[in-house]
């Protein structure tokens, strides 16, 4: 797919983890359709080659552990290197388990932890720089959860990740909005993506799609073209601030 001279990320360049497949690949074939050039990490290598390979010229693909400080310093290097510049960082990796604090032991606690906390904290500590010494801005997504919003009584470890990134959110926000850098968070409820396939193994998926007042699941290219608002300069006077895509459910 070759890259757009048009389109709302005309020019920009976006980092995108977790991009393999779900969210990720969505908002990576939105961005490029868009007029960006991306970088697409994940630790899922074939399946992320693959996405890479049919964006064409406009993307690169690099393996990528989020809780890895040295993985994330590669892949801002093989961007930079490749596309001279990084504007917009999309959080985007994670991992979902559905566990109650009086069964999660302290692994599968910190398993969560590390990847959805850690690798956003890790994120934004490699890129951040980088968009500073540039000069010109930029726009840093982290994203988040509905559970990030409201008690989670039955995925504990999942939802204090959620909530931590939402914090994490707001305090990196003020930090560094005197760099034009913005930071803000997304909160998807029931998004039809491979993580609610754990749902489906408790048999509760039906129940789930039943209490969201529009009625359904959302799809992932719902909440990417939320992340390309954010990712745009349509989105320029927003920041510190959560952006929620659940068919109503925090309603």
């Amino acid at each position: 797919m070759p890259e757009s001279a048009t389109g709302r990320l005309a020019g920009k360049v976006a980092l995108i983890s977790g991009a393999a497949r779900g969210q990720g690949e969505a908002e990576a074939r939105l961005f490029v359709s868009e007029g960006a050039q991306v970088i697409l990490g994940d630790v899922l290598d074939k399946q992320g080659e693959g996405v890479a390979e049919d964006l064409g010229d406009a993307a690169i693909y690099r393996h990528h552990d989020v809780t890895s400080e040295a993985d994330w310093a590669a892949i801002v290097d093989a961007g930079r290197q490749e596309f001279g510049h990084i504007d917009v960082l999309v959080n985007n990796a994670g991992v979902f388990r559905v566990l109650k604090m009086l069964d999660t032991s302290l692994e599968e606690y910190r398993r969560v932890t590390e990847i959805n906390q850690t690798g956003v904290f890790l994120g934004m500590k490699a890129v951040a720089p980088v968009m500073i010494e540039q000069g010109n801005g930029g726009s840093i997504i982290n994203i988040s959860s509905v559970a990030g919003l409201r008690g989670a009584a039955t995925t504990f470890a999942y939802g204090a990740s959620k909530w931590a990134v939402r914090g994490m959110t707001k305090g990196v926000a003020r930090e560094l909005a005197e760099y034009h850098i913005r930071v803000n968070s997304v909160h998807p409820g029931l998004i039809s993506t491979q993580m609610l396939e754990e749902f489906d193994r408790l048999g509760t998926r039906e129940h789930l799609k039943s209490i969201v007042p529009l009625g359904h699941e959302s799809g992932p290219e719902e909440v990417a073209k939320l992340v390309l608002f954010l990712a745009s300069e349509d989105s320029r006077h927003s920041t510190g601030a959560e952006f929620v895509v659940d068919g109503g459910m925090m309603a």
